[in-house]
C-alpha cells in the first residue's frame, strides 16, 4: 500500500514499533476526524496492516464528508466510511473493538472565527463516541487531547506532568472552547472509566506536524512551510521569543498506538523535548533546510496582538511517563522531520498538477 512514499514509510515506522500491532488483527477499529493529519495516520496504518500482513480490520473512518478521504482508501472493501458530524448521535450495527476520537478543529483561525463548533467537537463529540464504545462494549477508546488543556503555567512552573498542577485558562475567552472543550471531554472520559468500566485513554499532544497537516490552517508552522514551499521569505509577526516542542507525526501516532494498546494508565503525554525549540528558531531551522533557495527570515511585527493564536506561550510537557512506562523514543528531529513533510507536500504538488493535465486532456 502507498499512499505516498513518505507515508508509507512512516506507517512501517509506527507498526515496526508497535511489534506489528498484532492485538489490532481481525478487529473493527472506528477513527473520527479520519481525513485530518492524526486520524488519516491512524487510517493508513490500518490499511498498511491489511494490504502488507493480512490483518483483516475493519476501518471505520467518521467523517462529515467521505470525499475529502483519498480514493485509494474509498476504493477497499474493508473500509466502511459513516458520513456524519461527530456532534450527532452515532449509529452502527456491527461490533466495534476501538474507537480513536480525533475528530475537532486544531487550526486557530477555526478556533477564533467559530469557538461554539469548535467547543462542540470536543464536548459533544465525546459524549456521543464514549457512548458508542460503552453501547459496543468496545476494548479500548482513546481520545486525542491537547497541550491547551494545561493553559498558562504559573511565573516558576516550566514543565507540565500529567497528574501535576495546571495552569490558568480564562473560561470567557471564546478562543479557549478548544482548550476548555479538551478539558471537559477528558473529564468524561475519566467518568466512563470509573462508572463504567470503560478502557478509556487519553493523549495530550504538543506541536505535532507532518504530512497531512495543512499549510492554511494559521499556525506558525503551517505559514512557515507554505512560505518555504512557494521559495517566499519566512515573515515573522513577533519576537519569536515563544517556546514550544514540536513532533514529528509518526512518532506521535506511534506513541499514541501505545497508549491505546498497552497502556495501564488514563493519560499521557506526548512530546518531543528534544525538540524544544523558539519559533525564531524554528524559522532560521526551516530556512537553512534548503540553502541553495537562498531564503531568509524577517520581522514584520504588527501593533495589533493576533487573537486567534493560542494564549498559552509557556509550559513544556514531560514524556518521562510514556518514555518510562510504554518505551517510547520519538525518532525525528525538528530538521529531519520538516524536511519530510516539505518532501510530501512537494510530492503532492506535482500530484496535483499531473491530474489537472489529465483532466484538461480528457
Amino acid at each position: 500500500m502507498i499512499i505516498n512514499k513518505i507515508i508509507d514509510e512512516d506507517v512501517s515506522q509506527i507498526i515496526d514499533e508497535n511489534n506489528g500491532l498484532r492485538e489490532l488483527y481481525g478487529k473493527t477499529v472506528m477513527i473520527t476526524g479520519a481525513s485530518g493529519m492524526v486520524g488519516s495516520y491512524f487510517v493508513y496504518t490500518l490499511m498498511k496492516l491489511n494490504e502488507d500482513y493480512n490483518a483483516d480490520i475493519t476501518v471505520i473512518p467518521l467523517i462529515r464528508n467521505k470525499n475529502k478521504l483519498k480514493k485509494e482508501v474509498l476504493s477497499k472493501k474493508y473500509v466502511i466510511p459513516i458520513e456524519q458530524d461527530v456532534i450527532e448521535p452515532i449509529e452502527y450495527i456491527d461490533n466495534i473493538d476501538y474507537i480513536v476520537h480525533a475528530a475537532g478543529p486544531a487550526s486557530p483561525k477555526i478556533m477564533r472565527e467559530h469557538p461554539v463548533e469548535t467547543n462542540f467537537a470536543n464536548t459533544i463529540g465525546t459524549a456521543n463516541t464514549l457512548k458508542l464504545a460503552k453501547e459496543k462494549n468496545a476494548k479500548g477508546y482513546l481520545f486525542i487531547s491537547s497541550r491547551e488543556i494545561y493553559g498558562q503555567p504559573s511565573k516558576n512552573q516550566r514543565i507540565f506532568i500529567e497528574n501535576g498542577p495546571l495552569g490558568q485558562v480564562d473560561p470567557l475567552v471564546p478562543r479557549n472552547g478548544y482548550a476548555e472543550g479538551k478539558k471537559a471531554a477528558e473529564n468524561m472520559c475519566a467518568g466512563f472509566r470509573e462508572e463504567y468500566g470503560l478502557n478509556t485513554k487519553i493523549v495530550r499532544l504538543a506541536h505535532t506536524y507532518g504530512p497531512g497537516m495543512s499549510v492554511d490552517d494559521g499556525r506558525v508552522q503551517a505559514d512557515f512551510l507554505r512560505n518555504i514551499l512557494n521559495d517566499e521569505d519566512i515573515v515573522l509577526k513577533s519576537d519569536g521569543s515563544s517556546i514550544r516542542t514540536y513532533t514529528y507525526i509518526s512518532d506521535a501516532i506511534s506513541a499514541m498506538f501505545k497508549v491505546l494498546l498497552k497502556s495501564c494508565d488514563i493519560v499521557y503525554n506526548i512530546a518531543d523535548e528534544r525538540n524544544e525549540t523558539s519559533i525564531k528558531s524554528l524559522a532560521e531551522t526551516m530556512v537553512n533546510i534548503y540553502p541553495e533557495k537562498g531564503l531568509k527570515l524577517v520581522f514584520d511585527i504588527p501593533n495589533e496582538i493576533n487573537k486567534g493564536v493560542a494564549a498559552f506561550t509557556l509550559g513544556i510537557l514531560s514524556t518521562d511517563k510514556i518514555r518510562d512506562e510504554l518505551n517510547w523514543e520519538p525518532k525525528y528531529s525538528i530538521k529531519e522531520g520538516f524536511k519530510r513533510t516539505l518532501e510530501y507536500l512537494k510530492m503532492e504538488k506535482v500530484n496535483e498538477k499531473s491530474i489537472i493535465k489529465k483532466l484538461i486532456k480528457e
